[in-house]
């Protein structure tokens, strides 16, 4: 599949890089890796926040969906607990300029729920439950449906054509031919599916691209594999390592829960605020501050800041180092800041029905100025 080099992107897309974090993911030894990661992101966050703010920003709700708890805080939960809990999919609308001074929309996490239930993770999960005696009371438990990507742009007055570019933080359960159509038609569908967005293209790390064409055994189970099958390679546009989309929105490589994890950095009104599926709950990024039991405990102990959400580990010490250069970019929450102003991608459900496995904080979305059609 012929993919545009990074050099044409950058330029076509108006984007350009970000060269505080040249080599700094070459360090060695990997101590002093953390400390160049920190160091980094700490110079980047000055320049970055001077350079102006995004346009407008909304997310929206997608769906609710299981995963296991010990894969979301690294087995630290101490007590006895449902295996699983629920996370909430949001999708987030950005509007901004960018450093050609088009008026640009991106769409962040555009989940298509019955792309991601081809994913082997969750088609195993299904059979699983299934098995299980009451697993449609169960299934009420855990799965909840929100809004469609398209019925998102709907409801804030977008039409398809609207978007320019649609990412996520990396494509575990993402099936691209939802997303950006296909000319084969998709097994058990009768018809070739049609792009959600119009023309708009998806920004999408080389690596991630990569691994998504050629899964190793231990990548496979978190990937829709074939979700590349008949998808425009013109509607695909890669980058390497961390770029700036305009003035106040990043896109920042932060692998280790993948290879080509990259995370969605945006400048408001309250300061700078961090977006991906690094962890599922603040609790992850401060856990001396968790009242889940056994985080802050795992935090104590091993001397971590952090208590990663550990579904696949490709890299754990890479996986840290991101989270702290999450960390150094966000700013304090205004409601509380002892709290960062971190939105998980994908974001523990606050239910009683999972105490005491619930998130110590919430922000439960985030909004600033407001999404407008026809922008260009």
């Amino acid at each position: 599949m012929a993919i545009q080099t990074p050099t044409s992107v950058l330029s076509d897309i108006g984007a350009r890089s970000i060269p505080e974090f040249d080599g700094v993911h070459d360090v060695w030894p990997r101590g002093e890796r953390l400390q160049a990661v920190r160091e980094a992101a700490a110079a980047y966050k000055i320049r970055f926040k001077s350079q102006g703010q995004v346009r407008a920003v909304k997310s929206v709700d997608i769906a609710a969906a299981p995963y296991p708890v010990n894969y979301a805080f690294h087995d630290a939960v101490s007590v006895p607990t449902l295996p699983l809990i629920s996370m909430i999919n949001r999708m987030i609308v950005v509007q901004y300029d960018d450093w050609n001074g088009v008026p640009r929309t991106l769409v962040f996490e555009p989940t298509v729920p019955d792309g991601s239930a081809e994913a082997p993770f969750y088609r195993n999960l299904q059979s699983l439950m299934e098995k299980i005696p009451g697993s449609k009371i169960l299934e009420k438990a855990i799965l909840r449906y929100y809004n469609e990507p398209g019925d998102v742009l709907e409801k804030l007055g977008l039409a398809p054509d609207d978007i320019d570019f649609c990412t996520f933080d990396h494509l575990h359960v993402q099936d691209p031919r939802m997303i950006l159509g296909s000319t084969e038609v998709v097994p058990g569908e009768s018809t070739a599916r049609q792009p959600l967005f119009g023309d708009a293209k998806m920004l999408v790390h080389s690596r991630e691209l990569a691994t998504l064409q050629s899964l190793h055994p231990m990548q496979w189970a978190w990937y829709v594999d074939g979700g590349l099958g008949g998808v425009d390679p013109d509607k695909l546009v890669t980058f390497d390592g961390d770029i700036e989309l305009g003035p106040g929105i990043a896109l920042l490589w932060t692998p280790g829960h993948t290879d080509g994890n990259h995370s969605l950095v945006m400048n408001t009104p309250d300061g700078v605020w961090v977006s991906s599926e690094n962890g599922i709950s603040l609790d992850n990024w401060q856990p001396e501050l968790s009242k889940i039991p056994g985080v802050r405990k795992y935090h104590e102990q091993l001397g971590r800041e952090i208590c990663p959400n550990a579904n696949t580990l490709e890299d754990s010490l890479d996986q840290y180092d991101s989270m702290i250069k999450e960390k150094v970019l966000a700013d304090p929450c205004k409601d509380d800041p002892r709290w960062l102003q971190i939105l998980p991608s994908t974001e523990l459900a606050p239910w009683k029905r999972f105490w005491p496995v619930v998130p110590t904080y919430l922000h439960g979305g985030i909004e600033y100025g407001v999404i407008r059609a026809g922008l260009r």
